[in-house]
């Protein structure tokens, strides 16, 4: 059985970082100093989805823009995709931040996630051009 958390507590954020441990550093090498980016002590808010009290995804939500809020580092453990769980972390984090009273989130996604983000949609905007070492396209989505 799926649980989901607005993480509040220092086991659950321990399971966000477990994911993201998985799927970013070990999954696609990514060196731990450029995935774990956050400052002490600066607030984020995070999503963590376990399922059989195993964490398996995550998102963080950036609300320190005044316009729109931003998910981020959205990460499904590889054996648990495609079974719903990267939707469900969106649509937990999109319910949150339109708590939170923003009316648009951006997404930066790698390359090949955007078709996901679009079936959720978001609408990806190519020619907004950043900079990284890795394939990324900008997205974004207004709620009325």
């Amino acid at each position: 059985m799926a649980e989901i958390y607005r993480v509040d507590t220092v086991w659950q954020l321990a399971g966000v970082y477990e994911v993201r441990t998985k799927t970013f550093v070990h999954g696609q090498g990514i060196p731990k100093e450029h995935e774990f980016d956050e400052t002490y002590g600066q607030a984020y808010c995070y999503i963590l989805l376990e399922q059989d009290h195993t964490a398996v995804a995550t998102a963080r939500i950036n609300t320190k823009y005044t316009d729109y809020a931003k998910i981020e580092r959205v990460a499904v453990i590889p054996e648990f995709q495609n079974k719903g769980y990267g939707k469900l972390v969106i649509e937990t984090a999109e319910d949150w931040i339109r708590e939170l009273g923003f009316r648009k989130i951006v997404i930066i996604s790698q390359q090949q996630a955007v078709g996901f983000y679009e079936s959720l949609g978001y609408i990806a905007r190519p020619e907004i051009k950043l900079e990284s070492t890795i394939p990324i396209v900008y997205t974004d989505k207004q709620f009325d």
